[in-house]
């Protein structure tokens, strides 16, 4: 299973995860590895899902790591409530959801099946630094 980095670090006058009460909400999160992003480009028409299932992975893992280090010892995160994944698509581009799968499949290794919530998949025109992926997550603390 692929670490979970819980400091990620933001790249603007922004705080990675806030929480009201039990809910938090995380900010965008890209597929850096200690503030460096790994993973550019557009996601492009022809090219194989499978090629980007590491910058989703990462991205997912770093807003799970946001939401994560807003916890308290003892706690833990019941369910995502809504996760939205921006993807950085060519115009034509058309599986944004079966991209987007590989967020919830991440979220499911480290959370179990029942977490899951709702979700938008979404295609954009640009990602800040040309990321390719861009996650938010508002989760219910359990």
């Amino acid at each position: 299973m692929k670490g979970l980095d819980k400091k990620p670090i933001p790249q603007g006058k922004y705080l990675a995860a806030v929480r009201h009460e039990n809910i938090i909400y995380t900010s965008g999160m890209t597929p850096r590895k200690s503030g460096k992003l790994l993973y550019s480009g557009k996601i492009k028409t022809d090219s194989a899902l499978e090629s980007h299932r590491d910058a989703v992975e990462l991205a997912a893992l770093n807003a799970l790591g946001a939401a994560q280090n807003c916890l308290e010892v003892g706690e833990k995160i019941s369910v995502i409530l809504q996760m939205s994944v921006f993807l950085n698509t060519e115009e034509n581009f058309s599986l944004h959801a079966k991209v987007a799968d590989f967020a919830s499949e991440i979220l499911i290794d480290f959370l179990g099946i029942k977490s899951i919530g709702t979700r938008a998949a979404i295609g954009v025109a640009s990602l800040p630094s040309n990321a390719p992926v861009e996650i938010t997550l508002v989760c219910k603390v359990g």
